[in-house]
Formats: C-alpha cells, sequence, structure tokens
C-alpha cells in the first residue's frame, strides 16, 4: 500500500503519522533517536497544497494546486455573500455580482417600500478540494518563494517563469531570508523581537536610574537658564 491510497482512504492525518513513523523506524533499526518534530515539518511541507476539485465561486481554477491555508481563506472570505441572479428594479445591482447579505436586504427593503421588483439572488457557491502528497522535490518547487524554488532543483526554468509571470518573493520563509542574508523569520528574528533590549533586571534598573538622573539635569540646567 502506498502513501497515496492511505491518503485517498483514511484521510492526512493517518498519512502523516505513516510518514513519520516509518521514516522514524529506519533510524529506530540504527538506535538512532530523533524528535519526531523535524520530520513532521517536512511532512507539512510535502502536504501544504491542496487540488481544487470545483473552484465554485471562487477565482481559482479546477485542478489547480494551491496553498491550503489560502484554499481556507479565500471561502471564508465568501462566507454569508450572496450572488444576484436577477436585480430586479435595482439599478445599483447587476446580474453576477456579489454582495453581503445584509447590502442585499437594504436594497430589497428600500424596493419593496417603492413597490417595485426585488432582487432575486442565491448563496455562494465555496470551492472543493482533495488533499495532496507532494514528493519533497516537487513541495520544493511549488513554493510560493521563487528564490526558495530556484535554490533547489531547475534553476533556469523558475527564474524564467518568475520573470515571465513577474512574480515578487515577499521574503516571508526561511530559506529565501538566508539566501538574500537577512535574519530569519523565527526565534529572536521576528520583527516584534527585533528591537527588544536582552539584558539583567540590575542592569535595565540601574539604566532607568540613569535615565531618569540625566532627565532632571537636563531640566534643572533649562530652569537655571531661564
Amino acid at each position: 500500500i502506498t502513501p497515496s491510497d492511505i491518503l485517498a482512504i483514511k484521510g492526512p492525518t493517518a498519512v502523516q503519522e505513516y510518514l513519520v513513523n516509518e521514516i522514524q523506524e529506519v533510524y529506530r533499526m540504527q538506535g538512532v533517536k530523533i524528535n519526531d518534530k523535524h520530520f513532521e515539518v517536512i511532512v507539512r511541507q510535502m502536504m501544504k497544497k491542496v487540488e481544487i476539485v470545483d473552484s465554485g465561486d471562487t477565482s481559482f481554477l479546477e485542478g489547480e494546486m494551491v496553498n491550503r491555508f489560502e484554499f481556507t481563506m479565500k471561502n471564508d472570505e465568501l462566507f454569508g455573500e450572496k450572488i444576484i441572479e436577477d436585480p430586479g428594479d435595482s439599478i445599483e445591482l447587476k446580474a453576477g455580482q456579489m454582495v453581503s447579505a445584509r447590502k442585499l436586504r437594504d436594497i430589497n427593503s428600500q424596493l419593496k417600500r417603492k413597490g417595485m421588483k426585488l432582487v432575486q439572488a442565491r448563496d455562494v457557491i465555496a470551492a472543493t478540494s482533495v488533499p495532496v502528497l507532494q514528493g519533497i522535490t516537487r513541495a520544493s518547487l511549488q513554493t510560493e518563494s521563487w528564490i526558495s524554488a530556484a535554490s533547489f532543483q531547475e534553476t533556469t526554468k523558475v527564474l524564467n517563469e518568475a520573470a515571465v509571470n513577474g512574480k515578487i518573493d515577499y521574503l516571508e520563509g526561511l530559506k529565501e531570508n538566508v539566501i538574500v542574508g537577512h535574519l530569519i523569520p523565527a526565534g529572536t528574528g521576528l520583527k516584534e523581537y527585533r528591537n527588544m533590549i536582552v539584558s539583567s533586571k540590575e542592569e535595565m534598573e540601574a539604566a532607568v536610574v540613569q535615565q531618569i538622573n540625566k532627565a532632571k539635569k537636563e531640566k534643572s540646567g533649562a530652569s537655571i537658564e531661564e
């Protein structure tokens, strides 16, 4: 039985556990102990994509491979929206337009008070997908970062596609930041920690006292000059 069969029959969680256990078994036989988290990171990358089965009312294409977080975000954005089928006597809405349920309700209330034809709409259809298990090579080449993909394999092809499509690399991952010489967005490299000063409590208290004394001297000096 292959991992793809396990994915199709038992789902993503089962295949993730299977892959981690099988890889660990190789190391256990050699007497090597490695924490599961190292393999889990790799398996996560191998399963970060989903294949679009039905695009619904989203901008996805059938058969397209997209990041599962992007897929979830797009579907969440459509939650509670309506698609106009018949604009009725409304001059503001058009057939096929997407509006919120609240806006549709307000417009229909106005039309009803005027005795005009109401707007007809349907619920938005969300996209559907199936999880995909990719090999390490394919997963690396299909990353959002073209810098990271180009450093792995098929460099010329990746760079050509990035140039033709006008891709922008926002340097959100570890590898691309290492390549360009930036701090990695992890641990102390995270933006919220970059301006943090690390020292002992005694040193910080002494620095605060020094700043207070300095401010007092500057204030007293200004008073004398006046």
